[in-house]
């Protein structure tokens, strides 16, 4: 069985989620990308707490292209240590699974 991944990002504005998302698609590091938000965020960052508004992606893809898609975003993002954490896809439908097989293989033949 093919690696199935769920990453995540996160975007300061609705704008650059999109455009983030658009590219991922758009070079077929994914098989699909959801946007998610806003959200409010609470995090740390060089020693002061921020409270944020941000839009959250959800990139489906799989493991062979995790880092490619990696380094997309990092080339592609506004901030400085984006967030990119993977998540392995223990199960799921099968009809959603085999989207997801179906489409990595166009991606992987391209």
């Amino acid at each position: 069985m093919r690696g199935y991944i769920q990453a995540t990002t996160t975007a300061p504005s609705a704008d650059e989620g999109a455009a983030l998302a658009h590219s991922i698609t758009s070079e077929r590091l994914a098989a699909g990308v959801q946007i998610v938000g806003p959200i409010r965020s609470l995090y740390w960052w060089r020693g002061s707490l921020r409270d944020e508004q941000e839009w959250q992606l959800v990139i489906i893809t799989t493991r062979p292209l995790l880092p490619a898609l990696e380094n997309h975003i990092k080339a592609n993002h506004s901030y400085e240590t984006p967030e990119i954490i993977a998540t392995e896809i223990i199960t799921g439908s099968d009809d959603y699974l085999d989207w997801i097989r179906q489409e990595t293989r166009r991606i992987d033949a391209s």
